[in-house]
């Protein structure tokens, strides 16, 4: 039995673009996204329980337990498969919070992953997929575990193939109450998407935008001081400071670059202009645990 699963990564996302398409009766937007992984990631440890407890190691500075979505993803994983183990779960957080990247829903879908070795409970990837989107509609991408093209509230899943590229992400040291983004009565909610068809024959996915992006420039100082920065930076290293721009509801913003050298080259611009923690990262085409969750017949 395999008792301890050491070193697991929890990688981010960005949105290369997010366009809110429309709203559902039940409150819901309509989203077109293009989700992109990345190599900044969060590692994680776990640790059997035959007690059935489930915590963690060190609780995450200012996250109540009730709020924490790795133990809630584990409770719910054992709830649901009527599991009587438990485990201990240690988090490294490397992930700024409350900035876009995913970082708490990739913690809940690599502990779904893991329990799935760990407990020895051999589910499916489809049977997570649809465990997953409980936890909140950014988790089964991580699930997913491919660049995607997502639509629906970021939910249904269709596989895009993009080159690898380098980007430069800037943490300005704000959160964002994503709620709040989406409830702004000047959020633009009927942007036209750009379909798949187009993106797949080789169409640019940075012709689109980011709709969350005016609404938080406007109410976050922070987050519009860290993206003037980073044009600013990329307009002096020679990269298109038009593709500057914010993932998902921020506060965590963005800039594709032509190469590792160009990436590096604006983390030096960056370098005392801002308070903000500024990382050169690369994108991921495969979640790196995407096939060792799973038996070989049930990965699809």
């Amino acid at each position: 039995m395999i008792v301890e699963l050491r070193h697991l990564p929890a990688p981010a996302k960005l949105n290369l673009f997010l366009h809110v398409t429309g709203r559902r009766a039940d409150g819901y937007h309509l989203l077109e996204m293009v989700f992109e992984l990345i190599d900044l990631a969060d590692t994680m440890h776990f640790r059997l329980r035959e007690d059935g407890q489930v915590c963690q190691a060190a609780p995450l500075s200012g996250v109540p337990p009730e709020s924490d979505l790795s133990l809630r993803a584990a409770k719910l994983l054992a709830e649901h498969a009527g599991c009587r183990l438990g485990v201990e779960i240690t988090l490294e957080k490397r992930i700024p919070m409350g900035g876009g990247l995913g970082g708490g829903s990739s913690d809940a879908a690599t502990t779904l992953m893991a329990l799935n070795r760990l407990w020895g409970l051999h589910w499916p990837r489809r049977r997570l997929l649809d465990l997953a989107v409980q936890l909140g509609a950014d988790v089964p991408f991580f699930i997913f575990g491919r660049t995607a093209y997502a639509t629906g509230i970021g939910d249904e899943l269709r596989t895009l193939k993009l080159p690898q590229r380098h980007y430069v992400v800037v943490a300005p040291s704000v959160s964002v109450p994503t709620q709040g983004v989406f409830a702004d009565p000047d959020l633009t909610r009927d942007t036209k998407p750009l379909r798949i068809t187009g993106l797949s024959r080789g169409g640019n996915v940075f012709r689109g935008r980011n709709d969350l992006q005016d609404v938080v420039v406007r109410r976050q100082p922070k987050v519009a001081q860290a993206l003037s920065a980073l044009r600013q930076a990329a307009e002096e290293s020679g990269q298109d400071s038009r593709l500057a721009r914010m993932t998902g509801s921020g506060a965590c913003v963005f800039l594709p670059t032509t190469s590792e050298t160009q990436a590096q080259a604006v983390v030096r611009r960056l370098s005392g202009s801002t308070d903000a923690k500024v990382f050169a990262t690369r994108s991921l085409t495969v979640h790196p645990l995407r096939d060792w969750a799973f038996d070989k017949a049930t990965r699809k």
